[in-house]
Parts: structure tokens; sequence; C-alpha cells
């Protein structure tokens, strides 16, 4: 493998030292690339039945987990490292591990961690330097172990591929079997992100592609990617770097979209050749009603373990009205720190307000100003995304317009009055899946032209492994264990998707990784169970720029019929487009590349179009090439687009042999638009030959 340098930039008196050092670094052989060591950030099961993989903890006849298990596929993941112990990760009824496997189990010299691995969890290594070197001191932590203490590597590490664990729960709510996407897959863990100490934490630049060039070495074949940050030029991206090298040796790399929706151009990982997961709602629900003194019921969600007595009713107050004297009433809303005064909390349910801190650390301010329980209620923002959280208090979450009722019911009320239940687990919700309001919004900031996310997957209250030193509600007084817990975020709702691909390339391993994400995006729903259109949490429409190519359909994708396929090429072309040339392109592709005299981004084979600034009544030819991965069939095209587009398709009819590859060209027009708009929109290419149907999706941005 090539030796990996990584200039650590971080002392601005040093700077003209540094780049004069880096100057020469740049010139060895040996440098991949030169770029600050930036810190990223870390982006959560019956999401499996709610996938088709299995109905009522039943696999059936035409389940993808009947054909494969993802057996001896090796699924890497970038994270916190893992909690060796975990039942997820036991090896019972594991055969030995693959002959083809050339990682380690990295411990210290003593093992003093007692840290193992086994043949399920036949990996794992750590990386720490790039972290050290923003640190003003080591503190109180070792390096010297992938152990997770953090909990959130386990949970998406055995989301991707964890093994069956019978009887799970979180504190007894949605108590059942838990499993990986691909529950017989081996897994190696490389932990990269790092708890905050003096300055900094998180995960960082030079860790994170050292990790992925030891996962490429060491043999894995799908790489979960959990993380990310500010979007930046790819030339200054570890990870844009490292997962194209992991896809050109035949790696399928899938990272998270990013939390900080439902902001438009908020997704991140926009790189062509990963798969970008934005995360959606699933049927269930871990649901807690909240009822007032006039019987007005109001339905919210939990996984707080401590529970109020049944049908016993407390005064209900706002955040506002308990608030300490020296704090302003804007603290005391949200219930930060030191904001609540116990003389008028004690022995009350507390009002917070979604916002500034975590939800958890509310509540933990809540029981200690003496607070019996709290009812946490959205702002505006938020809307109707409600999060079961696992509370150290009696709470419930509520949308914004209950907490409006709320909040009107104890201004009206001369003395309000409230209970909370018990958590129940709810299945069969809907409707289902609901875009996630955290999930990061397209359009691309870096490239409109790629549309950005690629595909959505569950993301919210997903049950997996946890670390067992680690605190269920992520604050430091909360002394509770849980080898189990629930979590939401694209961080959640990237592994679901890894996991699939592990099925995927278990059946199909001579697919490039680029015909395994078009499989995924083509065969995708944009439908929820009840048969409407996919949803924003604020119950509007969603679009492809928070969906991508819609919900994921693990058996659909495995025989998707045409795939919309990609090489190094093909990426190096997209590179060069970009104005990539000479040693820029050397940081990607370790070997001399010429770029063509002519590339049109528009022909980019990817399997959606996305044409920004396009002009009123214009015309732009795009050009795509399907390739068979069925039998011998006859595709025709469907089209599907909004009055104010006209396209055509030629051919019309795509004759196919097996293996063959039949180019089509797409003419789309733009209309007037009646509204004046500059609006994106949104329709669909659909080739079938009556058994599967290919679906590309278009976004245009009309330019005025």
């Amino acid at each position: 493998m090539v030796q990996v340098f990584q200039l650590l930039m971080f002392n601005l008196s040093q700077t003209l030292t540094i780049i004069c050092l880096a100057h020469m670094l740049e010139e060895h052989p040996n440098v991949v690339s030169i770029f600050l060591n930036k810190a990223r950030e870390l982006h959560t099961t019956h999401s499996w039945d709610f996938l088709g993989l299995e109905r009522n903890g039943v696999i059936q006849k035409s389940s993808l987990w009947n054909k494969t298990k993802g057996e001896d596929i090796i699924i890497g993941n970038l994270d916190t490292g893992v909690w060796p112990e975990s039942k997820s990760f036991s090896d019972e009824g594991m055969g030995p591990v693959p002959t083809r496997w050339r990682g380690i189990c990295d411990v210290d010299k003593n093992n003093t961690d007692e840290f193992h691995c086994n043949r399920k969890l036949i990996g794992a290594r750590y990386f720490y330097k790039g972290y050290l070197a923003n640190l003003d001191t080591n503190g109180n932590i070792s390096f010297h172990s992938a152990r997770d203490i953090d909990g959130h590597g386990s949970h998406t590490l055995s989301t991707a591929g964890g093994n069956f664990v019978a009887n799970a729960s979180v504190f007894g709510n949605g108590k059942g079997t838990v499993s990986g996407g691909s529950p017989k897959a081996r897994v190696a863990a490389y932990k990269v992100c790092w708890p905050p100490l003096a300055v900094g934490g998180g995960c960082y630049e030079a860790d994170i592609l050292a990790a992925y060039e030891a996962a490429i070495s060491d043999g894995v074949d799908v790489l979960s990617v959990s993380l990310g940050g500010k979007n930046v030029e790819f030339l200054e991206s570890s990870i844009s770097i490292g997962s194209f090298h992991a896809v050109a040796k035949g790696i399928v790399v899938v990272s998270s979209t990013g939390n900080s929706g439902p902001t438009p151009f908020s997704a991140s990982n926009l790189e062509p050749w990963i798969i970008t997961v934005a995360a959606s709602t699933m049927d269930r629900s871990f649901t807690s009603y909240v009822t007032l003194g006039n019987k007005k019921i109001l339905k919210g969600s939990s996984l707080s373990e401590s529970k109020l007595q049944p049908h016993k009713f407390y005064p209900l107050i706002s955040a506002v009205d308990a608030k300490a004297v020296d704090a302003s009433a804007s603290n005391a809303l949200v219930c930060k720190n030191g904001t609540l005064d116990p003389n008028k909390a004690k022995g009350k349910i507390i009002i917070c307000l979604r916002g500034d801190n975590d939800r958890t650390d509310k509540g933990v301010q809540a029981a200690h100003a003496g607070a019996v329980g709290m009812v946490l209620v959205n702002n505006e923002e938020t809307g109707n995304e409600i999060l079961a959280d696992p509370h150290v208090l009696p709470a419930s979450h509520l949308t914004f317009k209950d907490g409006t009722y709320l909040f009107n019911y104890i201004n009206i009320t001369k003395s309000p009055m409230a209970s909370i239940s018990r958590v129940e687990t709810q299945l069969g919700v809907k409707p289902a899946p609901v875009m996630a309001s955290f999930s990061s919004r397209g359009p691309n900031v870096l490239d409109p032209s790629i549309l950005k996310p690629d595909i959505t997957a569950p993301g919210v209250d997903i049950v997996a492994a946890f670390s067992e030193v680690a605190s269920p509600s992520e604050q430091k007084s909360d002394k509770r264990k849980s080898s189990f817990i629930s979590l939401s975020g694209t961080s959640m709702s990237c592994p679901h998707v890894s996991g699939v691909v592990g099925l995927i390339k278990s059946l199909h391993p001579d697919w490039s990784s680029a015909a395994i994400k078009s499989a995924i995006m083509t065969t995708a729903r944009i439908k929820d169970n009840t048969g409407k259109l996919l949803l924003n949490s604020s119950l509007e429409n969603a679009t492809p720029f928070a969906y991508g190519a819609g919900h994921i359909q693990p058996n659909r994708a495995v025989d998707p019929g045409l795939v919309y396929d990609l090489n190094v090429t093909d990426y190096m072309n997209y590179l060069c487009n970009r104005g990539y040339e000479g040693s820029h392109l050397s940081v990607f592709y370790r070997k001399p590349y010429t770029c063509p005299k002519y590339f049109n981004l528009l022909d980019f084979n990817y399997p959606t179009i996305s044409i920004p600034n396009f002009k009123i009544r214009h015309s732009i030819n795009v050009t795509r090439t399907l390739t068979n991965v069925g039998p011998p069939s006859t595709y025709k095209v469907r089209i599907a687009v909004p009055r104010e587009v006209f396209v055509s398709v030629e051919p019309k009819v795509l004759h196919f042999k097996e293996g063959e590859k039949r180019e089509f060209r797409v003419t789309l027009n733009l209309r007037s638009l009646t509204n004046h708009s500059n609006d994106c929109v949104f329709g669909r290419l659909d080739w079938t030959d009556g058994k599967h149907h290919v679906r590309s999706y278009i976004a245009i941005k009309p330019q005025l």
C-alpha cells in the first residue's frame, strides 16, 4: 500500500515554515495530498420488517434474506469503534474467517483493554494522530484501542452487519430480535472518531484517510461511513479521496447526507462515486400520551424508563414560569442548565421547548429542579417530527401543533394539570415513511448537476447495539447502561443501505459499485404505506432533494433488470470537467491520466438527471447508457413530467441481449412557466419490460 503522509497544520505561528514544508512534501512521490486536518462530525430493528426482509419476524418466500444474509461479505465501518462484547457481534454459527481477509485486530502489547475479535468481528483498528495533533493535552483517554466508549460506532456497525439477537429491547420497549441488514456478514471497525477533550474532538481528516487506506488494504467489500462535515472541494477532503480510492478497488462506499435539514443545500458527502443516504421514518413508534385536565389527550413519543402513577394528575407549568431569578425567559423556555428554580418546579410537569441544547439535557435539567415529568414540544421549524429519547424522567415529545395547544391550555386554565402515560410500542403507523426534518436536503451545493442525496432509508428511532460504558441519554449525570439503544439520524439510515449493499454484493460479486448504486436507486419507491407520495415532516409533499431516488426496496434492488454503470475512467473525466489536471488527478488515481478533449457533464451516466439553470424555450439533449443485468428482454419507456416540461426519448423501445449495453437520448424543452417561478420542477423516466421498472428522476432548475 502506498504510504500516506498527511500534513497536520495547526499552529498559526509556524505558518511560513509549514507552507515551505508543504511545498517540499508535495514533491514527494508517496504523498497523496496535503490539506487542513479538519474535524469531521458523526452523523442509529423493526426496520428490516418495514423494508420487506421479514414479516412479523418471519422471513417470507419473496425476501432477499432467503437468498443470502450477506455470508462472508466484509463490511467496514469508520466511526467511534465497536463494543466487541455486544451480542450483535457474536460469532455463534459463523465459519472460518475468509482467507482473503488481510486485516488485524489491533490492540496494545499487553491488551490491557481486553479487546478481542472473533469470526464475526474479524478486524479492528484505531487512528488518532490527526486528533492528537489538535489537542493541548492527551487528557484521560487511551488511544490504544478500537473500543467504543460513545456507542455511535457499535450502533451503526450492528445496523449494517450485526448478528441476530433475540429479546433485545430499550428498557423493555420495542422488544424483539435485532440484526443488521447483512446479519451473516463479517464486520471490521475502524475507529476514527474520538471524544472532545480540552480542545477539539471528533473525526479528523488525517485519521479518516488513514482508515480508508487501511480498509482497502485489509480487503473490505463495503465501507459504511456515517460521518461528514462542511462541504469542501473534493481535493481538500479525506472522505472524497479515500472513498475514490476504495471505489477504484471495487469497494462500495455508503455515507450519510447529514443532519442539517430541512435547510436547502445542506446535504453533504456529495461525491458521485458515493451512495449518499437521507433519513426517513418507519411504521413503528414509541408512544407516550399526555392527558390534560380538560381530558384532551395528546400523542407524543418517548423511551423514558421511569413512569408516573397511572391516571394521576400533576400540576403543569411552562419552563418560563419556573425560571430562576437570574435566568432569561428565552433560556428557561428551552430548559438550559441552571435556568429552572427548584422552588417553582418541584412536583410539577415542566414544558420545555425544543432547541439550543440536547433534548435529553432538558429532561436532566427538569429532573435536577425536582420536576416529576417533562413535556418536550417542538418549535415551528421542527414541526411534526417527534423522536423517542431515553429521558431520565417520565417525558413525552409533542409536535408543534400539539405544543401550541398545550401552551394555550396553561394560559387559559387557572390550575392546569396533566399526566404522562407509560411508553408503549405501536406498529402499523401511517403514513410511513415520512422524511425526517433533520435529514439534510439538496440541491447539491458543489455540483447541482448531480442530484443528491441518492436514496432514503429508515433513520428515526432505530434500535441497535450500544456501548455499555456510554450513557443512553448522552448525559454525564445519567449513569444507566443499556446493551441496545434507539438513535435517530442519517448516521442510522446510512448503515441500513450498507447492509443492503452487502446482500446485493453477496449475490452479484461482479457488479461494480456504480451498478449496485444504480440498482438501489432505480428500484426505489416514492410512495408511503397509504399509497400517496412521500411527505416531509410538515406533511407537505417531499421532493427528490429530500429523498433522492426514493425509499430503498431491498427485495427489488437485487433484481433491477437494467443498471446505469460507471467506471473509474468516468469518474476521472468527471473530475477533469471540474478543472482537475496533472497532480490533482493523481491524488485520486495513482497513475498518469490525460483528460479527454471533450466531456459533456449532461452525459455523465448517473441514475438521475439534474439540469441547473435551464433556459426557457431552450432544448437540451442528455444521453444515458443502460446495461442489462437480467435475461434478454425488451423495455419500453414511460415519461412522467409536469406540463411545463416537454420530454422525448429516442429510441422509445430498447431490445437487450444478456449483458448488452444500449444507449438512449433524452431531449428536454422548458416551456413558459405559468407562475413565473424559478422553483425546481421534477419528472421521471421509467423503462419497463413488464416485470422490472427502471426509474430515473429528473430535476430541472429554470433560469428566468
